[in-house]
């Protein structure tokens, strides 16, 4: 059974350096995607992520961000029980990204 892999966020960069096709999978609400984003990730509010799943490759590697990596969590879970099979969880979200990877990404407050 696939689980949830947990991906830190220099790994992540690294996978993206590399042109590793990865779809960047963010699930906060449009208001925080708006404060700051990891560029080429698209925005799918938590809500909205099972209902929309048909808009996902199923083949391709899916990383799921959100402020702190909890929401992402979830998301990715309900992901990998719909049958999506490379399903990443985010570690610490685009406040980690933003601290360890790339300081031009603003920090918020929810």
């Amino acid at each position: 059974m696939n689980t949830v892999k947990q991906l830190q966020p220099l790994k992540l960069k690294s996978k993206l350096d590399n042109g590793e096709d990865i779809f960047l999978l963010d699930v906060r609400e449009p208001w925080e995607y708006s404060l700051s984003a990891i560029e080429g990730s698209e925005n799918f509010p938590l809500a909205e992520v099972v209902d929309r799943q048909q808009e996902f490759m199923y083949e391709e590697e899916i990383v799921v961000i959100c402020h702190h990596g909890e929401r992402s969590q979830r998301a990715a879970m309900e992901l990998v029980e719909c049958g999506f099979k490379t399903v990443y969880n985010l570690i610490g979200g685009i406040d980690a990204w933003s601290q360890v990877v790339d300081a031009n990404v603003p920090r918020y407050r929810s």
